[in-house]
């Protein structure tokens, strides 16, 4: 029989086999700590979050958008029709502006700078005649006609109207404005030294000469000098408005060039992603642009043909016609003036030969006359503008001869026969053909008036409809490229 082995395992440590009695295991003192709080748990601090500090603004998130959209074809097509219908109403906007304003200064033209220009000229021509017609009345004396004082108070009386006129056109402050203003200042000042004179001499008393005198000399040093910068003012006036109707609208049109170049590469870009040929939107926008580019380059290309006709067969006609009545004026002052002052007022030419100075005066503006005329007839364009200023060019050479016989009755000192040849008392007088030059004149410059309107008007109305008709097609072609790219974008869906 086995026997079970006996465990080799030490006894438990409380108990001593020796002795037979437990024992408890010896514990080394420790030692003592002080008595503390006990410690607070915190929370670990949260992880920074780099950038939480930075906000994002709104147009870096919309960038950030933008650029995510691109990557998608959707995207781009939204992107795409954005921009053709940004550039197309862009185009229509700029083409509207643009030729809003040259239809405004084509009305300008005809409406306010030309009839402006005219009212100066009407004001220097008629203080010029109005000048003459107070020499002719002082010269005749007691037998100044009726008709011949009437004529110089209608003369005063236009010149003060239309200076009441290019008043309430000019902008106050203006150097028009100010001549203006100087001329009506002038113009009582001058006609009280005309009754002056006028008073004297149907007395008998010689002052009236002097009177007479200065108020010509106030005419021709200050009046018709202040008349004449006017004139000139109101000249570059219409000068700039015709420049300003005339400058062609680049900036619309490279837009619109732009514009459909823009569209052309859609279509194109359409087709070669679809295979399909024709997308109606696009089309419809393209037409829209085309035909808003042709209709402001065709449009305007007349208009400025019209403006151009109006200004060379017009205003340059007008202008000569202008130099040439107020030519025939001053020469008919001053050989009223020569009877009057009776070689009184001498003038030193350049080789020391002393003059009378009216009657150099008359010789040197009956000059101006001829090649004003000279200059006239090359600028008219047809029968009706040529004959009247053939009509004053014969007038003149026959003026030109009586003035010889006055001067030479002056000159041998027979006054009476001298002054019946200038003031109408002679069988051939010269005051018949003054009147014959400045009728024939007068029909001359409202032949070229009309011209000017017929002209003027038919640029002007060359761009009748334009400026709407740009808006309304750029709003129509803006349409037609969104919704050609929504087309596309609905098989997205």
């Amino acid at each position: 029989m086995t026997q079970t082995p006996q465990s080799s395992a030490p006894p438990p440590p409380g108990n001593d086999p020796a002795h037979g009695a437990p024992t408890m295991p010896s514990v080394p003192p420790q030692p003592a700590r002080p008595a503390t709080s006990a410690p607070t748990p915190t929370a670990p601090p949260a992880p920074a979050t780099p950038g939480a500090d930075a906000r994002r603004t709104a147009f870096a998130e919309g960038f950030d958008q933008l650029r995510a959209a691109a990557t998608t074809e959707p995207g781009r097509l939204r992107i795409i029709g954005a921009l053709l219908a940004l550039l197309v109403v862009a185009f229509g906007a700029i083409a509207a502006w643009q030729m809003t304003e040259r239809t405004a200064a084509a009305d300008d033209v005809l409406n306010r700078s030309q009839p402006l220009t005219s009212d100066a000229a009407d004001i220097y021509r008629s203080l010029a005649d109005a000048n003459t017609a107070a020499a002719s009345g002082y010269l005749a004396g007691l037998q100044e006609k009726p008709a011949m004082r009437e004529g110089y108070e209608r003369d005063i009386r236009t010149a003060a109207a239309k200076l009441v006129t290019a008043a309430a056109n000019s902008e106050p402050g203006s150097p028009s404005a100010n001549t203006i203003t100087e001329l009506s200042r002038l113009l009582p000042e001058y006609k009280g030294l005309v009754e002056t004179a006028r008073a004297n001499n149907r007395q008998g008393y010689p002052v009236g000469g002097a009177y007479l005198r200065a108020a010509n000399e106030m005419m021709q040093q200050r009046m018709l000098p202040a008349a004449q910068k006017l004139h000139q003012t109101e000249n570059q006036r219409l000068r700039d408005d015709y420049a300003d109707a005339k400058s062609f609208p680049w900036a619309a049109a490279g837009l619109g060039v732009l514009a459909l170049a823009g569209l052309a590469w859609a279509q194109r870009r359409n087709y070669r992603r679809t295979n399909r040929v024709l997308n109606h939107g696009l089309v419809t926008a393209t037409a829209a642009a085309t035909v808003v580019l042709l209709w402001l380059a065709v449009g305007h290309t007349v208009a400025r043909a019209g403006l151009n006709d109006s200004y060379d067969h017009g205003v340059r006609s007008l202008n000569v016609l202008h130099e040439a009545r107020i030519a025939s004026l001053t020469a008919r002052s001053d050989e009223n003036l020569t009877l009057v002052r009776r070689g009184a007022d001498t003038r030193t030419l350049t080789d020391g030969k002393v003059v009378d100075a009216y009657e150099w005066g008359y010789d040197k503006e009956i000059d101006e006359l001829g090649k004003a005329l000279t200059r006239a007839a090359g600028l008219a364009d047809d029968t009706a503008g040529k004959k009247p200023v053939q009509d004053a060019n014969g007038f003149m050479k026959i003026w030109k001869d009586r003035h010889v016989l006055a001067r030479d009755d002056n000159d041998s000192g027979n006054y009476q026969a001298a002054r019946d040849r200038v003031i109408g008392a002679a069988k051939d007088p010269t005051s018949v053909c003054f009147d014959n030059v400045d009728k024939a004149l007068a029909t001359a410059l409202t032949h070229e008036q009309s011209e000017f309107k017929q002209a003027a008007s038919d640029g002007r109305d060359s761009l009748t409809g334009l400026p709407t008709g740009a808006a309304v097609l750029a709003v129509l072609g803006a349409a037609g490229a969104v919704l050609g790219v929504g087309r596309r974008l609905s098989e997205y869906r």
